[in-house]
């Protein structure tokens, strides 16, 4: 059963019992392996939801329990739960995981990975692997094609600064990466790194 209320938490209280979940979508599950937390206005300077509600973030202020992509980089799409009451943005990125279901179709989808544990080890490579496009911004955890089960027990856990998040959002007090130790899923942690410019 789809508990809604656990969502109406804050991102960084959500995101560690999520861990171990399983998103389906269609014929294809994922194992939950690693996430990170995300926090609304005036609290997170790596959030989306920092400065404002904008139409882009929007999904970020509604109702809990729904995902929320976005586009970056121009070319990928990441995967978020909304977390919070409506109104109040908070959110959770899904950042890697382990296909447990319709492995063959993730790798028809990830021709490039060399190994399975690469499928979905990375938040673009993960909505690749598990077919989640734009459209499926908004989609409702618990009825559309995207579903989200929990898993029954809490499951241990390591943290630390969220991965390539640049400025003050990825100082030390933003430990918000939420990681299974040991699984080959995870992806390795990156501190941002200022683009050198090309004189």
């Amino acid at each position: 059963m789809f508990d809604r209320s656990i969502f109406e938490a804050p991102a960084t209280e959500v995101a560690p019992l999520l861990l171990g979940g399983l998103l389906q979508v269609d014929d294809v599950v994922l194992r939950i392996t690693e996430v990170e937390a995300y926090l609304g206005v005036g609290i997170d300077p790596g959030s989306h939801a920092y400065r404002r509600k904008g139409v882009k973030n929007a999904t970020m202020f509604g109702p809990p329990g729904h995902l929320y992509n976005y586009f970056t980089y121009g070319m990928h799409v990441c995967s978020n739960v909304v977390c919070s009451p409506e109104g109040e943005a908070s959110a959770v990125l899904l950042r890697a995981g382990e296909i447990v279901d319709g492995i063959e179709i993730a790798r028809m989808r990830r021709l490039t990975s060399r190994k399975d544990s690469d499928l979905a080890r990375g938040p673009a490579r993960l909505t690749v692997a598990m077919g989640i496009g734009l459209a499926d911004d908004g989609a409702d955890l618990s009825s559309s094609r995207v579903r989200l089960s929990l898993p029954a027990a809490a499951s241990a856990y390591e943290t630390s600064q969220r991965t390539g998040v640049s400025g003050p959002g990825g100082a030390p007090e933003f430990a918000w990466r939420f990681y299974l130790p040991g699984e080959p899923s995870v992806s390795p942690y990156k501190p941002w790194v200022p683009k050198r410019r090309v004189s």
